[in-house]
């Protein structure tokens, strides 16, 4: 029933990889960088957290340790952030930024930001989105074209998913760069290696939309729907 398709390969795969890897190498890279550099004054992603919380006058959210390279979020169910091992304990600007990247959604939840709760409401949608959609618009492609287009709205789920989290993932930056300077938890010279390691994550989040739309045209271009294409 499924056959090769080297069309796949060079509109999705291909692309999806280079700029989806190229995003995580970036940050990668300045993750790394930056996490050889410790701040001046000499707190730690923990602390750094926790001094905004108290700042923005949160104190119902619990900055705990978690598992993993990168693994740090923030849960408003619990009301934990969690921060991994290499940003918990370390003074560097990398871990300082990652973990007022963190505060900033917490603050956010703290403050009621649409963007975060639409997003917490949409969850299921993507989840549904990215277990049924794509395997519809896969069938589709042998069966009809009005199939790869029902599969297409509904792993549309997905991308809204993305796309609503750009403002939020955009906005907790935004936050972290000002207020970890307005805290004093680094001098304002010492924000360009936060600049690079958060701009580098957001980058992370552009690639997610760019590859989830990219996989939505070539299904609706393979399947006919689009752009006069032929199902074979």
């Amino acid at each position: 029933m499924f056959y090769f398709d080297p069309k796949y390969i060079l509109f999705v795969l291909l692309p999806g990889l280079i700029i989806s890897g190229g995003a995580s190498l970036m940050v990668r890279a300045a993750f790394s960088r930056y996490s050889q550099v410790r701040s001046r004054r000499g707190y730690t992603g923990a602390q750094a957290a926790q001094r905004l919380l108290d700042d923005a006058g949160i104190h119902n959210v619990s900055v705990v340790a978690t598992q993993g390279h990168l693994s740090d979020h923030y849960n408003p169910q619990t009301h934990e952030l969690a921060l991994s091992p290499a940003v918990y304990s370390s003074d560097s600007l990398a871990a300082i930024g990652v973990a007022c990247h963190e505060a900033g959604h917490a603050i956010q939840h703290a403050e009621h930001y649409a963007p975060l709760g639409l997003r917490s409401a949409i969850v299921p949608i993507a989840g549904f989105g990215s277990n049924f959609g794509l395997i519809m618009m896969a069938v589709g492609l042998f069966l009809h074209p009005y199939v790869v287009l029902l599969g297409a709205i509904i792993f549309s789920g997905v991308l809204l998913f993305q796309l609503v989290t750009l403002p939020v993932e955009f906005d907790a930056t935004a936050r972290a760069k000002a207020l970890v300077v307005q805290a004093g938890i680094v001098d304002p010279d010492e924000r360009y290696g936060i600049d690079r390691v958060l701009n580098a994550a957001a980058l992370t989040y552009v690639a997610a939309v760019v590859t989830t739309l990219l996989t939505i045209l070539y299904y609706l271009i393979r399947s006919g729907l689009l752009g006069g294409g032929r199902r074979d």
